[in-house]
């Protein structure tokens, strides 16, 4: 970052237009602006997760995770940019797995719950998959790179297996769905 935001309101963006990182003015509403703001989010939902007492190595996976949604940002922010290396999707992929080894096989669909560090993970895993429907419609439009669309979706599975793997470390059971629960 060459300067430092010591000024927050610029009065630029009364008019309902922001600025990319680029300098391209787009409205605020636009794609790549709804985009922006679901990454934006998803990464605030797995900040509020992060504030739950867990696993170690879940924090440590969690605020590595925020730090590439900073990074997807960028990319969307800068039209063409490119900051995700191939090689964080491994990364998931690997915890992916490894937590996945530790859980018994699902036999039913589970709904959000269980402890409530779970419950948030669910949560971001919902967030998560409402940016990656977003990025496809932009990309749509605007090309993006496929590593960009690719981390998402491995972020969404990530989520859920952690879900699982955070209830499993707190001994509470995932909820089983229950087809016609009365």
């Amino acid at each position: 970052m060459g300067h430092r935001l010591t000024r927050i309101y610029t009065r630029t963006g009364d008019d309902g237009s922001t600025g990319l990182g680029d300098g391209t003015r787009v409205s605020k509403n636009h794609r790549r602006v709804e985009s922006m703001g679901d990454v934006d989010e998803l990464n605030s939902v797995i900040g509020l997760l992060r504030t739950e007492t867990l696993p170690s190595e879940a924090q440590h996976l969690l605020i590595q995770i925020q730090h590439d949604l900073f990074d997807l940002g960028a990319e969307l922010c800068i039209p063409g940019h490119r900051v995700i290396p191939e090689k964080r999707i491994s990364r998931l992929e690997k915890e992916i797995d490894q937590r996945n080894a530790l859980l018994p096989p699902l036999k039913d669909f589970i709904l959000p719950g269980g402890s409530r560090a779970a419950a948030l993970c669910h949560m971001a895993r919902t967030v998560c998959r409402r940016a990656e429907r977003r990025l496809v419609t932009l990309h749509l439009e605007q090309p993006l790179s496929p590593i960009t669309l690719c981390y998402l979706n491995r972020l969404s599975d990530l989520l859920f297996v952690l879900a699982r793997d955070l209830n499993r470390q707190a001994n509470v059971p995932d909820v089983l769905w229950q087809p016609g629960y009365k």
